[in-house]
């Protein structure tokens, strides 16, 4: 049994599956220089990732306006909660699920076959809104079906990456997927505003139903080699447990992973309900092009914040990176909330962006540093749904409140929960955190 290597000297190793799937549903990878253009060089791999960052494009373009549209026919912060969670909430439980079916049958299939569940809700969606008074519920179901079949692309998406690529190359695989994933919220958004400024929300919708074309077309051009099967364990259940116990075991995968629940439980508001934000604080009307720039701008920061890491700081310390972030962070969101013009909050919202994926890659990276190969799979299951899966609930958590106190004071709130992080998420290696693994896989 191979303990876990020191943090001050972390073992070259190459990226396992987990740390794939982080970067495909996360984006929170840093772009890493010199292997990128060696993964493209993959034919295989190159076709099947432009056709995944079509997707992502027309993903985002209805991300952003599926947000303004439930603003703009109810103005209610509650109802667009609810759609945030129907959109991201499915991640909380079918991400684990996609990865399991994912292990068992054909890859390709599996993933053309979730692809066109996609492309028809999202039809469906584009007819739903058509009318001039939609049905809210069914609004509501279209999108939880377009979430279930993102929340179980993913992972199987991920699954099939190392086939795709060297064993050699696959840093720089997913340092494009990093790329492709925040550089999608930066078009994607920009195209959607726009497009629902001038044609409406229904040919946004139906744009991104043709995108995932590009995915089809792309996997049923290529040959995916065959990937071997997972080992089948007694109980899931079992896994998950254990998990948990690594989390309780080891002080800093505990906090990283309380760090990142709290963090986009409570303090991540704002991209959710960005619509009531241009609203109510900024005078952008959530149909307007200038919304669809705001949400860009984020995206922007985001991008910038998640390459940083992997360059400018790629040999800083990471648990310091963590606290300045989030301190920094905590800064910038006080501001953009009590900014009244629509000017200064482009800037500040990229700087947001920034610290946020700056904050999240540098944790991911501590976490992901801490754990050995024998208990990885269990505690980024956690990660996975601390990350993406807590946005949505808190969201929905979040909508009510907003109507009764206002957005500025629910960004403040969140402002003042990172500031309590920042405190908090002391990441550092300590002496009697060494080879700790060995005593949680001895039991």
């Amino acid at each position: 049994m191979v303990p876990a290597p020191s943090p001050s000297e972390p073992e070259p190793t190459a990226p396992t599956i987990e740390e794939i799937e982080d970067a495909v549903v996360d984006g929170d990878r840093p772009l890493a220089s010199g292997t990128a253009i060696s993964a493209l060089r993959h034919r295989t791999f190159r076709i099947v990732y432009f056709g995944a960052f079509a997707s992502n494009i027309g993903t985002w373009m209805q991300n952003v306006v599926l947000g303004a549209y439930a603003y703009d026919i109810t103005h209610s912060s509650s109802f667009v909660g609810l759609i945030i969670f129907a959109q991201l909430g499915p991640a909380l439980l079918l991400a684990m699920v996609g990865g399991l079916i994912a292990d068992r049958v054909d890859r390709k299939k599996f993933l053309i076959v979730l692809s066109i569940e996609q492309l028809a809700f999202s039809v469906v969606l584009a007819w739903v809104v058509t009318s001039p008074a939609p049905s809210h519920l069914l609004l509501v179901l279209t999108v939880v079906m377009v979430g279930v079949g993102s929340a179980m692309f993913g992972p199987a998406y991920a699954a099939i990456l190392p086939g795709l690529v060297d064993r050699s190359d696959l840093p720089g695989a997913i340092s494009l997927n990093s790329a492709q994933m925040n550089a999608s919220r930066v078009i994607g958004p920009i195209i959607g505003g726009v497009a629902y400024h001038f044609v409406g929300p229904a040919w946004v919708f139906a744009g991104n139903a043709v995108t995932y074309l590009f995915v089809v077309a792309a996997l049923m051009v290529v040959s995916l080699p065959v990937m071997p099967q997972a080992t089948q364990h007694a109980s899931r259940w079992r896994e998950l447990t254990a998990g948990i116990t690594t989390a309780r075991q080891d002080r800093v995968v505990g906090r990283c992973l309380v760090t990142v629940f709290l963090f986009s439980l409570l303090a991540l508001a704002f991209i959710g309900q960005m619509p009531v934000v241009a609203a109510h604080n900024l005078n952008i009307d959530p149909k307007s092009a200038n919304y669809g720039l705001l949400y860009a701008c984020f995206g922007m920061g985001a991008l910038i914040g998640a390459i940083s890491i992997g360059t400018v700081f790629a040999r800083s310390s990471k648990a310091t990176i963590v606290r300045v972030c989030l301190l920094c962070y905590s800064v910038a969101l006080t501001v953009f909330a009590l900014l009244r013009a629509a000017l200064p909050a482009y800037f500040v919202v990229a700087v947001v962006g920034a610290f946020y994926f700056a904050f999240i890659t540098a944790l991911n990276t501590a976490l992901q540093t801490r754990l050995s190969d024998a208990v990885r799979g269990r505690v980024m299951a956690l990660w996975i749904m601390g990350f993406g899966g807590t946005v949505a609930l808190g969201n929905l958590i979040i909508g009510p409140v907003v109507s009764d106190v206002g957005i500025t004071a629910v960004l403040i709130f969140g402002a003042g929960v990172a500031l309590l992080l920042a405190w908090y998420a002391d990441v550092r290696v300590r002496d009697d955190q060494v080879g700790v693994f060995d005593t949680i896989l001895a039991q």
